[in-house]
């Protein structure tokens, strides 16, 4: 499979609830990663699947050992809001939806956006 027709969700590794994004260095040979959910930055390589998923660990691990040595609890991957910017007619729209089923806008957004991602 080529670079250019890789599925994207093909290109993502969890671990211990933190997210990160793949590539494949073709000129190097190497995948490459970082964690996507943090505000520090992870990164971590591998020549083979199997050394990438080693790194990967072992940077989660480490960022978690670190942060405990500092005495700081490590970043949560996301705080469970999301601040969204529409305009006017679409939150009238979604205002109406949700009062149609009974829900809040925030119910209603979520159960829509957890349907759309796959989770709900």
């Amino acid at each position: 499979m080529t670079e250019a027709t890789l599925d994207r969700r093909e290109m993502l590794m969890e671990y211990k609830g933190y997210t990160a994004a793949v590539s494949f260095d073709h000129d190097l040979e190497v995948f490459t990663g970082h964690v996507v959910d943090l505000h520090d930055e992870l990164y971590f390589e591998g020549r083979s699947v199997a050394e990438l998923s080693s790194s990967f660990h072992a940077a989660v691990d480490d960022y978690l050992a670190f942060c405990a040595e500092q005495g700081r609890p490590p970043a949560k991957p996301y705080s469970g809001r999301i601040l969204v910017r529409t305009t006017p007619d679409i939150h009238r729209a979604v205002a109406v939806a949700a009062a149609r089923e009974g829900a809040s806008m925030n119910e209603w957004a979520e159960r829509v956006l957890a349907k759309a991602a796959g989770v709900g």
